[in-house]
């Protein structure tokens, strides 16, 4: 390494932060020429609002640029490390700035990490308009942000970052940063450097500038597979357990495997198993699943996801992996039927919008003398003393007669309960 090169202290994705809406890459849908943060920036009229996106997407950048761009006074906290009372003192000043006829911006930075006590403190700067929050969070703000708060913001949805605009943020960095334009880089794996990035162009840069550290004395740089593998060793895989993409992937899971498509569903489950989530967790909704897409069609579903839950807590991962595997293809691959879960959901419909009817007192026990006396249990016909183990009888309330919640289907061994139930009830019931 040349002795007056100087290695800089600060990050390469910090270093190269666009500090103007011309070289910012991506999320076009907002910041064209038209479109509405552009508008609030080209206008210098600004709104409160939330940006909720990937990490490195450009959210803090778009915090930036804005405090650049516009007349205002711009603070910057964390959610992880600020508080109630931090945001009393900026709320002050903003009073106070306001008086002045000088704006006021607050950036906080994952703001889905406040408490509902500390978001309940923004609700009142944000609407007399003391202050302009901008919140930025990788969460589903509406699972995240109070209700009160959501409304009074909008809600800006960035966009995950497209292969040709990290390759231009990389490109554009090389040839802008005074450290890395002074070295001579023979080879870039561009492809494998964004797949271990995951598509967070702040993982992307930091990854790169270290494979170059790496090298530095080397006499050669190659940012190649093997190089961003040994630094890496494994890929940036975004999952967060708690946040909203453990509920997307997880209903893709379940979504796959009601639609039968086995190989689906081993992908989504592998994003699980790859992001470290507690494989007892998959095995529980395999449970409910078994039953609910499955049910009388396959009864195997249930008691194999019932022994997969068993064997699991017994043997752990690494190896639990595979026995979810098992399971997961076996009720991707089984017939459905989701005529138990209908069934019960039209059952629990009629409790909670009729009159709760009262118990025939044939269907009524009689252990007492007096309840004998007012009929408790009389004409119950006993169906083992009949042919067949059978007969003819209203089992529901006389206001219900007739009603029919489970109706099932005609696949896999359902199909037969339902040729059985037909011959037991001829001209009954219509199936």
């Amino acid at each position: 390494m040349d002795k007056d090169l100087k290695i800089p202290s600060i990050p390469l994705a910090e270093r190269v932060r666009p500090r103007d809406i011309k070289d910012f890459q991506g999320q076009n849908k907002l910041l064209d020429q038209g479109k509405p943060i552009r508008l609030m920036i080209d206008n210098d009229v600004l709104t409160s609002f939330i940006l909720w996106g990937p990490p490195g997407t450009g959210k803090t950048t778009i915090a930036r640029i804005i405090a650049e761009h516009t007349k205002s006074e711009f603070f910057q906290i964390n959610a992880v490390s600020s508080g109630v009372k931090d945001i009393r003192e900026i709320t002050e000043k903003a009073r106070v700035n306001r008086a002045a006829g000088k704006r006021t911006i607050l950036f906080i930075d994952e703001i889905h990490r406040f408490s509902k006590s500390q978001q309940d403190s923004l609700l009142n700067p944000v609407e007399s308009g003391d202050i302009i929050l901008i919140g930025a969070t990788t969460e589903n703000p509406s699972f995240e942000v109070i209700p009160a708060l959501r409304s009074r913001v909008r809600i800006f949805v960035l966009e995950e970052l497209s292969k040709d605009n990290l390759k231009s943020i990389l490109d554009n960095s090389i040839n802008s940063d005074e450290f890395l334009s002074k070295l001579s880089i023979e080879k870039i794996d561009y492809d494998f450097l964004m797949y271990v990035s995951g598509g967070d162009a702040r993982t992307l840069l930091n990854v790169f500038e270290d494979c170059v550290l790496y090298q530095i004395n080397s006499g050669k740089i190659e940012v190649n597979k093997e190089v961003i593998e040994n630094i890496v060793q494994r890929k940036n895989i975004f999952y967060d357990k708690a946040g909203e993409e453990h509920y997307n992937i997880i209903s893709a899971m379940i979504k796959s495997v009601r639609g039968s498509d086995p190989d689906a569903a081993l992908y989504w489950m592998a994003r699980m198993i790859a992001g470290g989530e507690d494989p007892l967790f998959i095995a529980r909704r395999l449970i409910v699943l078994a039953s609910e897409d499955i049910g009388n069609a396959s009864p195997n579903a249930l008691l194999l996801a019932e022994s997969t839950f068993r064997s699991i807590e017994k043997i752990g991962m690494p190896e639990a992996r595979i026995i979810l595997a098992q399971c997961i293809t076996y009720l991707a691959s089984s017939p459905k039927s989701n005529a138990a879960y209908m069934g019960i959901a039209g059952a629990l419909d009629d409790v909670k919008n009729k009159p709760l009817f009262p118990v025939p007192l044939h269907l009524r026990n009689a252990p007492t003398k007096l309840m004998k006396n007012l009929d408790y249990g009389k004409n119950y016909k006993y169906p083992h003393n009949f042919e067949g183990h059978f007969v003819m009888e209203n089992y529901l309330p006389e206001e219900l007669k007739g009603a029919q919640y489970y109706q099932p289907t005609e696949n896999g061994q359902e199909k037969n309960l339902k040729e059985r139930l037909k011959a037991l009830w001829k001209g009954k019931k219509k199936y």
